[in-house]
């Protein structure tokens, strides 16, 4: 399965966004692009073509998909009903590997996503692999048998980023049970805020 192992607090500074919890404090130390020109940017005036690609790249780079992926999906939202970026936005909110990040089961989409791609959740009662998996309402993912035993599911209290109860409103979280339940459809507001759709429309209408 292809996936892009570069730097994430690299790319985060390339977008100047925190794309992992990790970036964040890279980010207040250097918030430049990284290489020799990044000093630079600020003295650059960027056109409208370059506002739309950076945005795209940061989208596609914060829920972990790779061009050819991301494009697939944009060409789907927009055969869909709706506004196209909002429905992309849903779409990349319903990945299962988000829907474990969601629920609090992983610091970052990163690490959710290697939880699913190594088999430890089942869905509906089976056993599934594939991060891009589209969730819908009535899905049930829950932690495998083999996997509740491990040391990361026993402290996974400790570890996650959210409490149960936080957690976003289209999902329903049971930690006693590893469980989490699909109750909804995620709505623009519950996706991330700082999120320009309208520019990745545009840029793929070009």
């Amino acid at each position: 399965m292809a996936r892009d192992l570069s730097s994430i607090v690299k790319q985060s500074r390339r977008e100047g966004y925190a794309l992992h919890p990790k970036a964040h404090k890279a980010l207040v130390k250097r918030s430049t692009p990284p290489g020799q020109h990044g000093n630079n940017q600020g003295r650059v005036k960027h056109s409208q073509y370059s506002i739309q690609l950076r945005e795209k790249q940061k989208v596609k780079r914060l829920y972990g998909l790779l061009e050819k992926q991301f494009r697939k999906l944009m060409t789907e939202a927009g055969a869909s009903k709706g506004q196209s970026g909002q429905v992309l936005l849903r779409y990349l909110e319903q990945r299962a590997d988000n829907a474990v990040y969601r629920a609090g089961f992983a610091v970052s989409r990163r690490a959710a996503r290697q939880l699913v791609s190594h088999g430890h959740f089942e869905i509906n009662g089976r056993r599934f692999d594939v991060p891009s998996l589209r969730v819908k309402e009535g899905d049930v993912l829950i932690v495998r048998d083999h996997a509740k035993n491990t040391e990361y599911f026993k402290k996974l209290d400790e570890v996650s980023p959210v409490s149960e109860n936080d957690t976003v409103a289209w999902l329903k979280v049971n930690r006693k049970k590893f469980e989490i339940a699909v109750t909804g459809v995620p709505t623009r507001e519950e996706a991330e805020p700082d999120i320009n759709e309208q520019l990745i429309v545009e840029y793929y209408s070009r």
